[in-house]
């Protein structure tokens, strides 16, 4: 059996294009990942990158408000219990989890498949495509759609996986605005565009940031170098690389204790947050260069305003596609577009 729609991801680039392409009639296929201890140290688990964090008070649709009654009458029993269990109620958002599943069910709701596994081999050579998954499974398709993501970049620290979620972020504009960091002083750890835009970013709403480099020279261009050191909230901290994250179970985050790498000795900075700023990498390596990718290894568009790749059939959603945005709503957009675009690919094909 052919099938029209692959998508191969689980974040909420893949859902959208799932819903879309279901009620297209397409009985879209998604693999969502396999759930092994390789993907879970590298933060690619099923239901993508949101899963990983807590409130999300940026996504449409969810403003503040008590969420336990409609989240427990829209999923699955069973899904509620094994990976929602216990409810976490926030009175702020949304949680990450509890969005994924949502999206993931209305997608079911639809008549969509779901296979709990990884693609880990594509032949693009012609259509139909094959795919090969970790399981040992083959597949042709007429379309993919890929939805992979993109998985932040960390230190690598036993201390920074034990706070992740609560003061340890890899994007202040997900978490900045959350309660536990208004007013309090935070760390933005990188010396690029992105560190400064981070650091920018959260000004708005920390009493200081503070900027660890591991040199003393920003990779920032000179105009976002500029703004760091005349912003009067960020305090510049040159060979300073992080040693130990700070805390307790019961506050998280508490500080930072930074080594310099040039003089010796570590320096404590109280800090009630963490941010991350040292880059993404794009979820690309299965592709083993059959689409074609930009400087920075994300898939490359190859038409404007489409999803089209490279390859004809082949389209991109998401994070995977997208080093700009990384936004769960931006991700949301393009898994429509990705969809809309496979379904009148296979229409033009007579398929």
């Amino acid at each position: 059996m052919t099938e029209h729609v692959v998508i191969i991801g689980s974040g909420p680039a893949a859902w959208a294009a799932a819903i879309y392409a279901a009620r297209a009639n397409l009985k879209p296929l998604v693999f969502e990942g396999a759930e092994t201890e390789e993907n879970r140290i590298a933060g690619t688990l099923p239901l993508g990158q949101l899963n990983l964090t807590t409130e999300v008070e940026n996504y449409p649709g969810f403003p503040a408000g008590l969420l336990h009654g409609y989240i427990r009458s829209a999923v699955v029993e069973n899904r509620v219990s094994t990976y929602l269990e216990p409810l976490h109620e926030h009175r702020h958002a949304v949680t990450g989890p509890e969005l994924m599943n949502l999206m993931r069910q209305q997608a079911e709701n639809f008549g969509t498949r779901i296979i709990t596994d990884d693609v880990v081999e594509l032949t693009l050579k012609k259509p139909p495509y094959q795919l090969k998954t970790l399981g040992g499974q083959n597949f042709e398709t007429h379309t993919i759609i890929i939805a992979t993501g993109a998985r932040a970049n960390y230190l690598g620290l036993e201390s920074e996986e034990r706070f992740k979620n609560r003061g340890v972020s890899a994007c202040a504009v997900c978490d900045g605005a959350l309660p536990r960091f208004r007013n309090k002083p935070l760390v933005v750890v990188g010396g690029g565009d992105s560190a400064v835009e981070e650091a920018t970013y959260l000004t708005k709403y920390a009493s200081t940031v503070h900027m660890l480099m591991r040199r003393d020279a920003f990779r920032a261009s000179k105009i976002m170098q500029e703004r760091a050191r005349t912003n009067p909230k960020i305090n510049i901290h040159y060979f300073r690389e992080v040693d130990e994250v700070l805390g307790d179970d019961k506050g998280g985050v508490t500080g930072i204790r930074a080594k310099n790498n040039r003089e010796g000795g570590t320096e404590d900075f109280p800090a009630s947050g963490l941010f991350l700023a040292i880059g993404h990498t794009p979820n690309t390596d299965f592709l083993k260069g059959q689409v074609a990718l930009n400087d920075k290894g994300y898939i490359k568009y190859t038409t404007l305003m489409r999803t089209y790749t490279s390859v004809p059939g082949v389209f991109a959603a998401g994070d995977v596609a997208d080093d700009y945005y990384r936004q769960a709503v931006t991700s949301a957009g393009t898994g429509c577009m990705a969809a809309l675009d496979a379904e009148r690919y296979l229409a033009a094909m007579g398929l």
